[in-house]
């Protein structure tokens, strides 16, 4: 008699393919060949518990059992323990049961819910966990129902600014137009920040769905998703769902049979940070130079070809199908303040357990960075905590009992922004941080407006002279002199923001920017 396979799950993300996945897939299915142990292998995407990566997961009759982080050669023994029958749980690589991962059991997955858990590409897996369910719902409302429970949930941009969704398409949805457009920004290029290719490579039909929601609540017929052109796999998996979801009838002419229409075009980006900021964006998907325009008109009333346009990105437009299926109330009901809902966080830089984590808002800094990042990779002390990509204020260790809240952090003149965190240790030079946050924005500027262009340079030579021992106590006065030209006077967030990491180093690591830094020992 055959036995029947035992299913194993294996993400195909970048992150996990980079940290050896494919060779432990042909491991696994040649080890199991070898012993006539027969096995289905799900590649899926990544949990985003990258320290665990390859996260190797099979299916019991107890649930999914974990192992990782696991190598090809690994694999032999793993099957010597009877791993292809679902034993195997005394090895040193077996994490238990997956729902009971420390790190996954504290979170809140709404957005992330089926990320490592299938086949991304597979419709059927898709609806058998609530896929479409959201568009179903909202193919029976009207625009205006649409949009007020976008509204009532709280949703605001993930992509750094915060801005209310539901005002967005609001302006929209009530500016007369032949045409109408959804932009999807996925150009996701702050520094520290993987969570809308995690999306992307585990859940795209996720985003395609919310992208015909927002063109169903506002009157939009064409998307287009601007994905970063440093994200090649994302660009492939994105390209095969836009391919699955047309076959199936959920784009087109009809929209899952409604009579109503919605396509989808995928364009990749132009390869440069300020292509982020909205209106850039706009210009690089006209085929033009990717530059920052003057507001007003703001985009939802004349953006894309000066058509009426939502521009979200991947993240606000993946949660909007959960509010659609399960209510605003019950969206509402995480989060705090103003902040409702989740956050998906990204930690990176010297930390021991660098990964996402999608949590209600209000937890604390410190609890994820200490608790679940277990504090730095190096073991010494952290110093210094970078919030909200390379435009971010930096805080002190001693100041990480702040909420994960959007108006917490902007009472600390710091912001949430993608929710990247990158934390550094106390060998940290501030003084060099700061700089290059003047030196990237310089490298980055569209060069239209001068404050940006022209002060991010000076900003450079300004530190540099301070450094240098050069009239120190002078040029720092003249460096926040600039900095606050800039934040005043520049034409977007890149050259208004850029000072807010030199002003934080500034303020509170004084030390650091005198001509001999000061060094950990």
């Amino acid at each position: 008699m055959s036995r029947a396979p035992r299913t194993f799950y294996l993400p195909a993300e970048a992150t996990a393919r980079a940290l050896g996945a494919d060779a432990v897939a042909q491991a696994l299915l040649a080890e199991s060949a070898r012993r006539g142990e027969p096995v289905e292998l799900v590649r899926t995407g990544s949990r985003g518990l990258f320290w665990l990566e390859p996260l190797l997961e099979v299916q019991t009759p107890a649930g999914r059992m974990a192992y990782g982080p696991v190598q090809a050669e690994d694999v032999p023994a793993l099957f010597d323990v009877g791993l292809g029958q679902g034993a195997g749980t005394e090895h040193a690589l077996a994490l238990g049961p997956v729902a009971e991962l420390p790190a996954l059991r504290h979170q809140q997955r709404l957005t992330f819910a089926r990320c490592g858990e299938i086949d991304p590409l597979d419709l059927r897996a898709y609806a058998a966990t609530g896929g479409w369910r959201g568009l179903d719902a909202a193919l029976g409302l009207l625009p205006e129902a649409m949009v007020e429970a976008v509204t009532a949930s709280g949703l605001r941009g993930r992509g750094g600014a915060a801005f209310p969704a539901g005002i967005k398409w609001r302006t929209c949805l009530q500016t007369a137009a032949p045409q109408k457009y959804v932009v999807c920004n996925a150009d996701e290029g702050d520094s520290g920040t993987f969570a809308d290719r995690l999306l992307i490579e585990g859940d795209p039909f996720a985003l395609i769905e919310g992208m015909i929601i927002a063109g169903l609540a506002v009157g939009a017929t064409q998307g287009y998703v601007y994905l970063r052109s440093e994200y090649p796999q994302a660009h492939r998996t994105f390209a095969q769902a836009l391919r699955a979801a047309y076959e199936a009838g959920a784009l087109g002419d009809s929209v899952r049979g409604s009579g109503k229409a919605f396509d989808i075009t995928l364009r990749r980006g132009a390869g440069s940070y300020i292509c982020g900021e909205e209106t850039s964006l706009l210009d690089s998907l006209e085929g033009k130079r990717g530059q920052v325009r003057f507001k007003p008109p703001l985009p939802a009333i004349s953006g894309l070809f000066g058509a009426p346009t939502v521009i979200n990105n991947v993240l606000t437009l993946a949660a909007v199908p959960h509010i659609l299926a399960d209510g605003a109330t019950h969206y509402a009901g995480f989060g705090m303040g103003r902040s409702r809902g989740t956050i998906a966080l990204q930690l990176a830089g010297n930390v021991k357990r660098g990964g996402l984590y999608e949590v209600a808002f209000g937890v604390s800094l410190r609890e994820v960075i200490e608790d679940w990042g277990g504090g730095t990779a190096s073991g010494r002390p952290v110093r210094a905590v970078q919030v909200g990509g390379p435009l971010g204020a930096y805080l002190r260790a001693d100041q990480l009992d702040v909420p994960v809240d959007y108006e917490a952090l902007a009472a600390m003149q710091a912001m949430l922004g993608h929710g990247g965190i990158v934390v550094f240790d106390d060998t940290v030079d501030m003084g060099e941080q700061a700089r290059f946050a003047m030196a990237f924005c310089a490298h980055e500027s569209c060069g239209k407006c001068t404050p940006c262009r022209i002060g991010s340079t000076r900003g450079v030579e300004v530190i540099d002279r301070i450094r240098a021992g050069d009239q120190p106590q002078h040029n720092i006065a003249l460096l926040r002199d600039l900095c606050d030209t800039m934040v005043e006077g520049s034409l977007c967030a890149l050259g208004g923001m850029a000072p807010f990491p030199v002003r934080s180093a500034l303020d509170l690591f004084p030390e650091d920017f005198a001509a001999a830094p000061r060094r950990a020992a």
